[in-house]
């Protein structure tokens, strides 16, 4: 996080209020300051069951996210508290508290659904929060869980048959940390073998026996849970105190509080620390401040405008702005590394190109790094253009400082033979030769000045047929020269004109042919920038599925294994008779155990 950014305590991100979800400018402010990755995790839970006091432990502090109704209980929603990571230095930890879940006072309970809904969509981590042993009413509690399918869209397709992509939910869901507070029960299965928490929540999601309306009632959370979230973990807490003394927890030290409890929370607070992932997007790419802040505007614009809030259009809006940014990013980097490195004018025109080739990679590079989600390679194309504009920017600019470069060394040369002519230096027998000689000495030196750039031969050739006027008076004033040489002379510097004209020709197609050149080792680089970029994108992509495929599998083989071990247990009571009566002809009389004992075994 940047160090000039102090949060002494938690604000309000997202306002619950009057139906309407409102999010905080300042928050935003605050948000937009992170550079580095962070680590979102957001607790959710029926008011007063204790979050705050966890999430103030993850913070550092005793204070800080109150746990009092008497404080902040005007504004329900999400706070946010940002502090460093105090285990990953380059991260920074990003804490959303929801306020007034379950407040009947409040009675909005399509807010909290939705409050619910973007607890998820923006936490890395999702801590849920209850008291007690998990029973009928947590998971009449968890209602919130089955309606994330009514609320969340993971695609924006039209498709009529894929409206219901809850399957995908799994690729970007949080991992799901339960938290049991005040649990008192004892963990013991059947032979009386002690379980983890873990366990605890894993048996508590399988699914229950029967398909009666309670039955799935009771079921539809836990399968929601299962089949969402990639990974689950439980931590259960006894009660830290005295149940008189709990409403002064936020100012008891650790050792006036149960031991266990004290050390139930440390284990809560290192797991958190240890294994809560970085808040990612679909390829991998880890989200910032800005990005977090992105993601906060899209989502709730979207609900404010009675749309679903869907993580593909999300994750495209967000790289809009990122991709634009990034060609801005690439754009400055070519520019720094031209400024620091073209001296104009430069001696030929290869060695303009080279230093544009140079700078031009690595501004793409810059563009890749800093990129993602570029449909239909638009801002890719943007750049390229930008660039191709550029170097064409220089190679006038190259031309131009040329010209005045050349003009300024002919003006310094030439200065003392235009002054001898307008004196008539030249204008008296011999003259003409006096004036070729010195020209072709002036000329030579001319020649010999070095970083004139492309423009030299041009500009000299421009000069000299500006004298010719003046040359052409002197030659034919010229009394020492007969009439034959004369006329040969005037053929001469036409011959030496046509050549110089063929010349200038001759370099000016090849300049193009140059620039035609860089154009095709322009494309060529951004084709292989672009191929590399794709084959990344492609493989993170795959490794994506197959973590998601391999989620859902995992649900779907435990549901599959338990339907088919019931389905096999509902033909034991025919197999069973059928023995009975082939081993035991004389005894029909045994009794058949009922088969609702066979499930019960």
């Amino acid at each position: 996080m940047a160090s000039d950014i102090q949060m002494p305590g938690p604000v309000c991100l997202i306002e619950n209020t009057n139906t309407q979800l409102v999010v905080n400018p300042e928050a935003l402010k605050i948000l937009s300051a992170i550079t580095q990755p962070v680590v979102v995790v957001a607790i959710v839970g029926l008011y007063r069951t204790g979050k705050s006091y966890l999430m103030n432990k993850l913070a550092g502090q005793k204070n800080g996210f109150s746990m009092s109704s008497k404080v902040q209980s005007h504004t329900k929603g999400i706070w946010m508290w940002c502090v460093h990571h105090p285990e990953k230095p380059n991260y920074t930890l990003v804490l959303l508290d929801t306020k007034g879940l379950g407040d009947e006072e409040k009675g909005d309970n399509q807010n909290d659904s939705w409050i619910f809904a973007l607890a998820i969509l923006l936490s890395s981590t999702f801590v849920y929060n209850s008291m007690g042993a998990i029973n009928q009413q947590v998971m009449d509690e968890l209602h919130y869980v089955t309606e994330l399918t009514d609320k969340i869209r993971a695609k924006s397709s039209p498709d009529a048959n894929e409206f219901d992509d809850s399957a995908d939910f799994v690729s970007f869901f949080p991992d799901f940390v339960c938290t049991l507070r005040d649990f008192s029960l004892e963990f013991e299965v059947l032979g009386g073998q002690p379980i983890s928490a873990d366990e605890y929540l894993q048996n508590l999601l399988k699914l229950k026996q029967g398909t009666s309306s309670k039955d799935n009632k009771f079921n539809l959370p836990g399968l929601c849970i299962r089949k969402f979230f990639p990974k689950k973990k439980c931590f259960i807490f006894d009660q830290p105190t005295h149940r008189k003394k709990l409403g002064q927890l936020e100012t008891m030290h650790d050792d006036e509080l149960d031991p266990k409890f004290v050390q139930q929370a440390a284990d809560f607070c290192s797991y958190i620390f240890t294994n809560s992932k970085v808040k990612s997007l679909s390829g991998g790419i880890q989200v910032n401040g800005p990005w977090l802040e992105t993601l906060v505007l899209t989502y709730v614009d979207a609900i404010s405008s009675g749309d679903l809030p869907c993580v593909e259009n999300a994750i495209l809006a967000l790289a809009q702005i990122e991709n634009s940014a990034a060609v801005q990013k690439a754009i400055a980097h070519y520019d720094q590394q031209m400024g620091e490195k073209v001296e104009l004018p430069t001696e030929t025109l290869q060695e303009l190109l080279d230093l544009h080739t140079a700078s031009e990679k690595e501004a793409f590079e810059v563009f890749m790094k800093n990129s993602f989600k570029d449909v239909d390679h638009l801002f890719q194309k943007k750049l390229a253009a930008q660039l191709a504009k550029r170097r064409n920017d220089f190679y006038k600019e190259n031309m131009e400082a040329s010209s005045n470069c050349c003009s300024a060394l002919l003006k310094d040369i030439f200065h003392s033979l235009e002054d001898d002519i307008k004196q008539g230096v030249y204008s008296k027998p011999g003259g003409y030769r006096l004036l070729m000689k010195t020209m072709h000495k002036l000329k030579k030196r001319y020649l010999q000045e070095p970083r004139k750039g492309i423009q030299s031969e041009e500009v000299l050739q421009t000069y000299l047929r500006s004298k010719e006027s003046e040359i052409d008076a002197i030659l034919q004033t010229d009394q020492t020269l007969t009439k034959r040489e004369k006329l040969n002379e005037v053929q001469r510097v036409k011959a030496e004109s046509a050549e110089a004209a063929a010349k200038m020709l001759e370099e000016m197609q090849k300049k193009n042919e140059q620039m035609m050149e860089e154009e095709e080792k322009s494309y060529q680089e951004h084709v292989k920038q672009l191929t590399e970029k794709m084959e990344q994108e492609r493989a993170q992509l795959m490794a994506e599925q197959e973590r998601a495929l391999a989620l859902k599998l995992q649900v779907f083989n435990g549901i599959t294994l338990r339907f088919l071990f019931f389905c096999f247990l509902s033909t034991l009571p025919d197999l069973f008779v059928g023995l009975l009566e082939h081993e035991n002809q004389k005894d029909l009389a045994c009794p058949v155990i009922p088969f609702d004992l066979y499930l019960s075994a």
